[in-house]
């Protein structure tokens, strides 16, 4: 049986036991950069970075973690928050390298172009659309759960969430077969 991540981040508190947070690390990485990846619009070197950017800040401020909240939400936030300290600085939000994704994906299979079509359809909503979207409906957060990692009303992300939900249907439906 998994341990727990309130174990984990006891025994790094309490032992300082660098195992246990590279046991954080392992069982958190994939869903950070794959929502780091799909806030940054599928840039690969750009989300690793942040990922790792992310990972360095909850060890500094483990100690901050009150476990008023699932800690999965927590690193979200922190994760969050990188990304737009990162896309402030850079004055733009990372756009998508339609070429480079020709050539990383093969959509010869269905399930691969309707891959390929969805990400592209995500890329398209805004960003506050997009992340309530990513947080909640692909990396299974509650609404309450993603009000607090993007630090807005309940009802901004329910909203947010149903007007993403009803563009990528239409988006969609316009990219389908006539």
């Amino acid at each position: 049986m998994p341990v727990t991540d309130a174990a984990l981040v006891a025994r790094v508190l309490v032992d300082d036991d660098h195992h246990a947070f590279a046991e954080l690390v392992r069982q958190h990485q994939s869903t950070v950069r794959g929502l780091l990846r799909q806030l940054t619009r599928n840039d690969l070197a750009l989300a690793d970075d942040l990922a790792q950017e992310t990972f360095l800040r909850v060890y500094k401020n483990l100690r901050s973690f009150r476990g008023e909240a699932k800690f999965s939400t927590w690193l979200y936030r922190i994760a969050y928050n990188v990304f737009r300290e990162d896309a402030r600085r850079r004055k733009e939000l990372v756009g998508i390298d339609e070429s480079k994704w020709q050539e990383e994906q093969d959509p010869k299979t269905v399930d691969l172009a309707l891959r390929h079509d969805l990400m592209r359809a995500l890329n398209l909503l805004p960003l506050h659309e997009r992340s309530a979207i990513l947080l909640c409906c692909q990396n299974g957060l509650s609404h309450e759960e993603a009000a607090r990692v993007l630090e807005i009303p309940l009802g901004t992300v329910k909203t947010n969430v149903l007007r993403g939900r009803e563009k990528l249907k239409r988006t969609l439906a316009a990219w389908g077969p006539n």
